[in-house]
């Protein structure tokens, strides 16, 4: 992956609610390829992160530590769903399910908020994450690997 390039993604701000809703399902797509070199991609080079307690900076941290993420997060699924849109701030609100090594499964809830410069990368992401365990038999991110299908329920609609 060049790391030194900084492409535009569409949309850029200032957002409407229906863009700021096509960059949330755009992220969640992106997040859902477990693949940190394409996430890593929608962030300027300098970006900067706080994730949990961890704060990073630059794209080559983000490919560090979501490596490390899954790695340990197996079986990862995401959904997120927009919360607020202003200019070029979006706020989301998410879940992801995952199982640990020992076969435990988790449910992992946060917030993120982005900022975004005028090429329509992200500049600033902060999150905070919180795990619940969980039985294989509450799961409700059910879809098979990859993206979550269009039709599949959304985050409220599942109830989390």
């Amino acid at each position: 992956m060049n790391t030194t390039l900084e492409e535009t993604r569409y949309p850029i701000p200032n957002f409407t609610e229906e863009e700021a809703i096509e960059k949330v399902r755009k992220a969640e797509n992106a997040w859902n390829t477990k693949d940190p070199e394409v996430v890593a991609t929608a962030y300027t080079l300098n970006s900067k992160w706080r994730n949990r307690h961890e704060f990073i900076t630059g794209r080559q941290e983000i490919i560090t530590l979501l490596t490390q993420k899954w790695e340990k997060e197996q079986h990862y699924k995401l959904i997120k769903e927009l919360w607020a849109v202003k200019n070029n701030r979006i706020a989301v609100r998410f879940a992801y399910e995952w199982q640990d090594k020992s076969g435990q499964w988790f449910r992992s809830y946060g917030n993120e908020n982005w900022q975004f410069n005028e090429k329509g990368l992200m500049e600033e992401r902060y999150a905070s994450i919180n795990d619940l365990k969980i039985d294989e038999s509450k799961r409700k991110l059910l879809w098979k690997d990859g993206i979550r299908p269009l039709d599949y329920p959304s985050l409220s609609d599942l109830g989390l």
